[in-house]
This record gives C-alpha cells, sequence and structure tokens, in this order.
C-alpha cells in the first residue's frame, strides 16, 4: 500500500487543491497531519496562490484520526505522541490564513476529519456525505476544536445532540443546519469549491470564521439550561463515562471565555482523556472487534466465500424467528419449518411483529419492511430444502431431537449445504453425532433477540471446515453481526464463560444477600439489568435446562440450588406470566415484588449455606467480585483451552453478548485491571469458606504468582484453532 501523504496542485485560477490520500478513508495518520502543515505553509507562502481548496482523494473527504496512535499512546503512557493539530494546524495554519480555505467534502466527514472542514472558512458537500463527532464513544472528546465550532455552526442543543450521542447527519440536514454551505453533485464539487474559494478572496462571499461565530449559542441563561438538562441527561445515560461531562464543561468554557479559550481547555482535557482507563478500554473493544474478523487458517488462506442466498431455519419459536427477521431483512430468503401448521402461523407472526416492530420505531421504512416478508416462506416438511444453501437449527435444547433433525437435514440437503444449530450450551459433537458431514456442521448460536443483539458466536469442531466457517462469518457480515469464531464445548466461548454468573448470584442469595441488591449492584457496575432481573426476563425454563447442562459438564464446579424450582412451583415464570421476582406490568419498569421474599428465605433453609445459620454481612464491591471473579475464573479455562483464537475476542464477546460494560473494555481487559492476584487470593479465601464453587483454576494461579497478564495467550501452535499472533493494522477511526 502506498505511504499517506498530502498533495497540492495549483491552477491557472490561482487555486491550490490540497488532497489527503491514505486509502480507504483518508485516516488522519500523523505524514497526513505533517504533510497539511507543510503544504498549507507553501500556499501560504506563494505569491500564484490565492485560495485553497482541501479535499481527500478516492470519494472520501477524512474518516478521522488514526486510532494506532492511541494505541501507542496507552501502550507508553506518553500522551506527547498525540500532536498538536488544534492550535498549530486548524486554528493557526487553516482558519486564521490569509488566504481563504474551503473544504471540498464528500463520502464522509468524520471526527477529525470534520473538525478540520469546521476550520475552513465554508464547505461544500456533495449528497449523502456523512458528518458527524462521535469521539465520545472511544472515552475522549473531539480534540480538534469540535467542541467549539461544531455549537457555532449548527445550535447548541444540535450540537451538544451530536457529540454526545454520537450521532453523524448526512450533508442534506447539514445544509440546513448551516454546517454545509451548498451541496452539489460529485463531479463539480472540485469546481464549485475552487470558485466559492475565488468568491471569499474576492470579498464576493463572506470569509467566516467558526470559531468567532456567536448568533447560534443563544444567551448565556438560555445557554447554561441546555447544558444543565445535557448534564442530568448523560448522568443517567453514561454515570460511569466522565468524557461526557467533561465536553459539557469544554463546551461551557467557550460559551463563557469565547471559542480560543475553549479550544485551549479542550486540548488539555482530551489529552487527559486519552490516558483514561474509560478510553483504554474503549479503544480495546474497538481493536477487538476488528481482530474478531482474522481468524488463522480460515481468513488467511486465499479463500472465497461462497455465496448464501437461501437460509433454511428449523423452528419458529423465539430464536427461529428472530434468526429468520434478521436474514430476511437482509435480502437473504428464509424457508421458515415448523412441526404443524399452528406453530408456523405463530412463527410467522412473530417475525411479522419483529419487522413491525422496527417500523414502528423507525428503524425500517415501510416499503422495505414489506420487501423483507416476500422474502420469508413457511413449510412443514423438507421439500424445499434441497434448494437451500444453509440451514439453522433453532429448536428445543434436546438432544435426541436435534440428532434426528441433522440426520434428516443430511438427506434432505445438498452435498454442499451448510448444516448449523442455534445451541447456545449442547457440544457439536453430540449433535452431529450420527451424521457423516462433519466438515459442515457449525454452531450459529445468536443471542435473544436476535434480529437485535450484535453478536453472531460461530462454533466449530475439529472437523469444521475453513469454507464453511468463512462462509458463516460472511453471513454474519451480511446480516450486520460480529462474528467471533470459537471452539467447541459445552457453553462454547460465552455462555460457558459467563455460566457462573448467574449461580454466584444464587450462591450470594442464599448466604442472606438481599436479591434485589445484588441487581442494584450489578446495574450501577455498568450492566443493563441484574441477574436476577435476567433471569426473569429470559425465562425459569431457559435457567433449568441449561443449569442442568453445565452441572452434567462441570459438577466439580457448580452450585444447585432450588430458587427457580420453588418460584416455578409458586406459579411465577417471570415475565412470561408478568410475575417473577419482580413484578412486570405493561407500560411500566419491572418493579421489585416483596411477596417473594418467603420463597427465597425457602431456598436459604433448604441449601443451608449461611454459616451458623445467619446471613453474611458484605460490601457492595465484595457482592461485584464474588459475582464476577467466579466467571474471570472460567475465563481462564476458556483461555488455557484455547476456546477462542485471542483474549480479546473474548472481551468483544462478553460486552456484545452478555452486555459487559464496553467501557470496562470486557471481562479479560477489565480481569487484568484489577489484577490476577487479587482475583485469585480472593478465590482462594472464598474456596475455603465456601467450598469449591470458588476454587481458582490452575490458568489463573499460574498467572497470579507468575504476574503474567491474563490477555497474554501461548504464542505456538495447539490443537485445531492453529494460534499465533496477529498484528491488526487498522486505518482509521470515526473519530
Amino acid at each position: 500500500m502506498a505511504p499517506a501523504r498530502v498533495t497540492m496542485e495549483v491552477g491557472n485560477d490561482g487555486v491550490a487543491i490540497i488532497t489527503m490520500i491514505n486509502p480507504p478513508v483518508n485516516a488522519l495518520a500523523i505524514p497526513i497531519i505533517s504533510g497539511l502543515q507543510e503544504t498549507f505553509g507553501e500556499a501560504t507562502r506563494r505569491d500564484d496562490v490565492k485560495a485553497i481548496v482541501l479535499t481527500g482523494k478516492g470519494g472520501r473527504f477524512s474518516g478521522g484520526f488514526d486510532i494506532n496512535v492511541f494505541q501507542q499512546v496507552h501502550m507508553t503512557g506518553d500522551a506527547l505522541l498525540m500532536p498538536d493539530v488544534s492550535v498549530e494546524l486548524v486554528v493557526n495554519v487553516i482558519e486564521d490564513s490569509k488566504k481563504p480555505v474551503v473544504a471540498a467534502v464528500e463520502g464522509l466527514a468524520l471526527g477529525g476529519g470534520l473538525e478540520l472542514a469546521l476550520g475552513c472558512h465554508a464547505r461544500i458537500a456533495a449528497p449523502k456525505t456523512q458528518l458527524g463527532l462521535p469521539e465520545l464513544t472511544l472515552g475522549i472528546i473531539p480534540g480538534f476544536g469540535g467542541t467549539q465550532r461544531l455549537p457555532r455552526l449548527v445550535g447548541l442543543s444540535k450540537g451538544v445532540e451530536m457529540m454526545l450521542l454520537s450521532k453523524s447527519i448526512m450533508s442534506e440536514e447539514g445544509r440546513k443546519l448551516g454546517l454545509i454551505d451548498a451541496i452539489v453533485a460529485s463531479e463539480e464539487l472540485l469546481k464549485v469549491s475552487r470558485q466559492w474559494a475565488l468568491d471569499i478572496a474576492a470579498m464576493h462571499k463572506p470569509w467566516i470564521r467558526s470559531l468567532h461565530k456567536t448568533d447560534k449559542i443563544g444567551s448565556l441563561s438560555e445557554a447554561r439550561e441546555v447544558l444543565k438538562i445535557a448534564r442530568q441527561q448523560a448522568k443517567k445515560t453514561a454515570p460511569n463515562m466522565p468524557q461526557h461531562q467533561v465536553c459539557l464543561d469544554v463546551i461551557e468554557e467557550g460559551i463563557i471565555h469565547g471559542g480560543y479559550s475553549g479550544v485551549l481547555k479542550e486540548a488539555k482535557a482530551f489529552k487527559e482523556l486519552v490516558l483514561s482507563d474509560t478510553s483504554k478500554a474503549l479503544v480495546h473493544v474497538f481493536f477487538a472487534q476488528r481482530a474478531a474478523s482474522k481468524v488463522p487458517n480460515v481468513t488467511d488462506i486465499g479463500l472465497k466465500p461462497r455465496g448464501v442466498k437461501k437460509v433454511a431455519v428449523i423452528g419458529g419459536g423465539l430464536m427461529g424467528s428472530g434468526i429468520a427477521t434478521a436474514l430476511i431483512l437482509s435480502n437473504i430468503y428464509v424457508v421458515l419449518k415448523e412441526i404443524n401448521s399452528e406453530y408456523l402461523l405463530k412463527g410467522i407472526k412473530t417475525i411479522e411483529a419483529n419487522v413491525q416492530g422496527l417500523v414502528a420505531r423507525g428503524k425500517l421504512t415501510e416499503d422495505k419492511a414489506n420487501k423483507a416478508l416476500t422474502m420469508l416462506k413457511g413449510v412443514l416438511d423438507y421439500s424445499e430444502f434441497k434448494n437451500v444453501d444453509m440451514v439453522i437449527e433453532a429448536v428445543i435444547e434436546s438432544i435426541p431431537l436435534k440428532q434426528k433433525i441433522f440426520s434428516e437435514l443430511e438427506k434432505a440437503c445438498s452435498p454442499h449445504c451448510i448444516l448449523a444449530t442455534n445451541t447456545s450450551t449442547v457440544d457439536l459433537n453430540i449433535i452431529g453425532a450420527k451424521t457423516s458431514s462433519q466438515d459442515r456442521i457449525i454452531g450459529a448460536h445468536f443471542f435473544s433477540p436476535a434480529h437485535v443483539m450484535p453478536l453472531l458466536e460461530i462454533v466449530r469442531t475439529e472437523k469444521t471446515s475453513a469454507q464453511t466457517i468463512l462462509d458463516l462469518m460472511t453471513v454474519g457480515k451480511i446480516i450486520k453481526k460480529v462474528s467471533v469464531v470459537v471452539g467447541n464445548c459445552t457453553g462454547f466461548a460465552v455462555n460457558r464463560a459467563f455460566f457462573p454468573y448467574s449461580q454466584s448470584a444464587n450462591f450470594l442469595v442464599n448466604l442472606g444477600v438481599d436479591v434485589f441488591r445484588i441487581d442494584s449492584v450489578i446495574r450501577s457496575f455498568g450492566f443493563p439489568i441484574g441477574p436476577f432481573e435476567l433471569l426473569d426476563v429470559a425465562g425459569y425454563g431457559v435457567a433449568a435446562a441449561t443449569r442442568v447442562v453445565f452441572a452434567e459438564a462441570f459438577p466439580d464446579r457448580t452450585f444447585t440450588n432450588p430458587l427457580v424450582d420453588l418460584l416455578l412451583k409458586s406459579g411465577r415464570n417471570g415475565k412470561k406470566n408478568g410475575k417473577g421476582l419482580y413484578i412486570f406490568e405493561k407500560g411500566s419498569k419491572p418493579r421489585p415484588d416483596p411477596s417473594v421474599l418467603p420463597i427465597i428465605e425457602e431456598s436459604r433453609r433448604l441449601t443451608n449455606v449461611m454459616p451458623g445459620g445467619k446471613p453474611i454481612s458484605i460490601t457492595d464491591r465484595e457482592i461485584l467480585e464474588m459475582i464476577l471473579f467466579p466467571v474471570m475464573n472460567e475465563s481462564c479455562r476458556v483461555l488455557e483451552e484455547e476456546i477462542v483464537v485471542r483474549a480479546s475476542d473474548l472481551d468483544i464477546a462478553s460486552v456484545l453478548g452478555m452486555s459487559f460494560p464496553n467501557y470496562r473494555g470486557g471481562i479479560v481487559f477489565w480481569a487484568d485491571a484489577v489484577g490476577a492476584k487479587h482475583i485469585y487470593t480472593s478465590l482462594k479465601k472464598w474456596s475455603q469458606t465456601y467450598g469449591n464453587f470458588f476454587k481458582p483454576s490452575k490458568f489463573l494461579e499460574e498467572r497470579a504468582m507468575k504476574g503474567i497478564p491474563l490477555v497474554r495467550l501461548k504464542t505456538h501452535n495447539l490443537s485445531f484453532l492453529n494460534f499465533r499472533f496477529l498484528k491488526l493494522k487498522v486505518y482509521y477511526l470515526f473519530c
């Protein structure tokens, strides 16, 4: 790939066209920034240059600052690696230039890319150009003057909304707001931008320095009210992420003391936030997501994905209907099979409700919804299966039923058809034991609701072919899922690592800890709901089924208790019938049900694990650790058995599959931040008091004693996963 560079061409009209070249999205790498400094300096000095147009090559302006620099800062702890772009380049060189500068914007101008454009004296855009400042998603704030210029161009409320929600807009909306001066066809973009720059130079058009605009800020009292409301909202939606409040502080500085003062505060705050734990975690998640798409001996051996245009889904229940919804929304034909017409009709109606729900929430147009539903066909037998490219089995977790279905599929489908199962726990070797098509059997584990949750856990056995894996990864990309390829075992990677999560919570309840306090602690840590509300929402049937599977697979570290059975016996079934540990009423948030307390007391009596028969005294931090440290302990076994290609795969899977807070970096990243030694000593202490459920794994003990980070896996090849470290080059950051 050609090196990143900046070019300049001066036309006969006296306009210098400065072009950023760093495909695919012209990321603002260090060579680009230094190149801009150099070429702008030359253009300013040259007598034959009357005006300047800044643009990007290849139909894209710029996708933003190069995130690799952030990673280097995090590894070294040296914020001085960040160049001073805001004042030196955007203010001093571009905005305060004695020659007018016009940004010719096309494709996208995001993050630092948009901030460069904001510093220009006018912005001409092509249609459908994406504009935004999504830096807060990486734990930082806009650092090239965006906190000051965007509100001055689009208005304070809109500017705050775009930054705090990382919400981009299209150039058409930007034109109405005043962010864009004109929209022209792509082929006319440079021509119009050149003339606009010349018109500014000739004083036929206004020469606007956006940092000095105040007309859209409003009065000081109005601005403070806008910021007050924004602060309150950010405290509710992002209580553990400091960048939101810092961003508002910086905006307020500029409103009170002027734009330049705001820019100086922004630059200082930006460098402080880059070194924050939140930024380190979110940047780690950013890289982890992209690393997951690189699978040794699958994506690096020159294979081409085969087209998957038609998929059969077996089972129209909650998971099957969700999977079918995800497929038809991405223009993949679906054949939905059920055992009788009643179940089939119910499944189709569920899919229709899923699609219409997206329409109601404004996420899908009526036309697209209607088109999606035409791609669905219901059947009661296998007659349509001979022409499908893939089958996804999504029936109940019954091993005999799954084995029977796979034997039938081998006969009904073409020899090249992918045979996938959505099982969440059952070993794939057991499911496919009665077939001879081991190379095309694979796990396609979706998370509920399947058309909403972003993770697809792709499970391979020792015999699954690389082609089958690649084809399913391609389907995952088409349906907008993040695919993580994992090895085969009970529970695979995500459910295997997190099976102690609910068991730890149950252990604490039976030790006398209040069930609703546990949920509150977990929510405060950053999970959207606690383990007991999750139990109510997911359903007691799921909990009962998975409990049996894990108890059989890992009897030495399973905590069994009668709470779910007692809840079912009392006529409770969680959200399904509106009554569980919480009360569920339409239009209201779930609320704790105090009448469940006698049932909990009965569970405690039967379990009999409270020391001396009395409830334990415990802090909120201890609650958090007693729930999450066993999860990390099992994660260590997942790492040791090399169920995942790299530790970061487990991080991104925990974030996208289990809603582990992304600003904590994922389960392994967070554990390394806490420290393996602290986790090990805590588990050892609890195991001596409460038994084997808390017994530390050998992998954790070794890492704790030797001071080796948990994230570091072996570098030599082991098992069918053929592990090796990958160096991932990410060329852009949408900020």
